[in-house]
């Protein structure tokens, strides 16, 4: 459902969180969120989360692509008590914003958004869509490079989509 109207992108406002954040810089793919995405927001706790490390290879990166992109919540954050401070932010900011999408990984994350009618894709969605239209060649490499970095996808989903795009799939020991 959200892929299809993913499909007609470019569309749309799109809140961030820090995890699909990591998993786009760590494949060099933060550009697909411009692609895809009329505008890209963050909230001050995912800046925080993203930029706290300055020693990290990706700082400058991610410090580059979103240092414009932070917005301060309004309202008080009364969510921390059931997810992460930029995961709660997050949602807080798509209501705030009245964004089109929320970019989650988080499982229990996502189920707490979904729960609140909130428009929820991943970055297994988002690198699918990707695909579709051309802006990657291959899936199977950038899987294999979040296993080996210890990004935390399914092995069976991420086999599910390689298989819906007709690529070979992954056989991972991890």
């Amino acid at each position: 459902m959200i892929a299809r109207s993913l499909d007609k992108m470019k569309n749309g406002l799109v809140i961030a969180d820090s995890g699909p954040i990591f998993s786009l810089a760590l494949i060099d793919k933060l550009e697909i969120l411009i692609e895809l995405f009329d505008d890209i927001k963050i909230p001050k706790a995912v800046w925080n989360e993203i930029t706290y490390d300055k020693t990290k290879s990706d700082y400058l990166k991610l410090y580059d692509f979103f240092k414009d992109r932070t917005c301060q919540i309004a309202g008080l954050n009364e969510l921390t008590f059931v997810m992460d401070y930029g995961e709660s932010e997050s949602l807080i900011l798509y209501k705030e914003l009245q964004a089109d999408f929320l970019l989650i990984d988080d499982k229990k994350a996502r189920k707490i958004a979904e729960n609140l009618s909130i428009n929820c894709i991943g970055i297994i969605g988002i690198l699918s869509i990707a695909k579709d239209k051309g802006l990657i060649k291959e899936l199977k490499p950038i899987f294999d490079t979040f296993l080996q970095n210890k990004r935390f996808y399914s092995v069976d989903l991420l086999n599910a989509i390689l298989l819906s795009k007709g690529e070979q799939i992954i056989s991972y020991q991890g």
